[in-house]
């Protein structure tokens, strides 16, 4: 699954853009609740081509739309990237959308890229998870089913987590948010015990890091 999340305010966001072979899907599907030249902000999670490939091609269909990231991504990336400046965001900054107030959290490295961040809808506890939770194959919109299995599952598969010190902290600090609801890029809505959840993957993730480190500093066999 790739999720594109349109958060409708005064200011309306997107949160991922999707690949830009998916901008005329993705496009149609926010026509369907406002004109997409309504569009103010487009933000995502890191620089990777589902995250963000299609951003200049939603900021040429709306001509009041810029790109908001983290500051570091911005210098790094987007500054270059983007078609028009973006507006970089500091470590917990909030955009008030009017009606909708989202904060920016720099997660560097978690799950992965080192301009990594998400976004926390204040008014409703609602938690933009990006990469976290990844999971294969189809799955409901909306569950309220464990989705910790299902993560710990895909990460056998890819891999695709940096597995550092920071990490299980990371997530910890994410779960002292208590969010009511986790939007999963790759997975379905998770509404329950958001805190809970976040708990749970950083515990797997700190047991994964401790057995890798061992498995790092054992004696090598020499190739022959």
């Amino acid at each position: 699954m790739f999720n594109q999340y349109l958060v409708d305010a005064e200011e309306p966001l997107l949160f991922h853009t999707g690949l830009r072979g998916l901008f005329p899907l993705v496009s149609a599907a926010v026509e369907r609740v406002m004109p997409v030249e309504r569009l103010r902000w487009v933000t995502f999670g890191h620089l990777e081509a589902d995250e963000c490939g299609s951003m200049n091609s939603w900021l040429a269909a709306a001509p009041h739309a810029q790109i908001a990231h983290g500051a570091l991504g911005c210098l790094v990336s987007v500054n270059d990237l983007a078609d028009r400046p973006p507006r970089p965001l500091a470590d917990g900054e909030v955009m008030d959308l009017g009606g909708k107030r989202m904060r920016r959290i720099e997660t560097p490295h978690v799950p992965h890229g080192w301009d990594a961040g998400l976004f926390f809808e204040e008014a409703t506890g609602t938690l933009l998870c990006g990469d976290l939770f990844t999971s294969m194959g189809e799955s409901p919109a909306v569950t309220d089913v464990e989705i910790v299995s299902p993560a710990l599952a895909a990460e056998d598969t890819f891999g695709a987590t940096c597995l550092t010190p920071g990490t299980g902290p990371t997530m910890r600090a994410l779960a002292d948010l208590e969010p009511s609801a986790l939007c999963l890029m790759h997975g379905p809505t998770y509404r329950g015990d958001g805190g809970a959840a976040l708990r749970d993957l950083a515990g797997a993730y700190e047991e994964r890091l401790a057995a890798e480190g061992v498995r790092l500093h054992g004696p090598v066999t020499p190739s022959v």
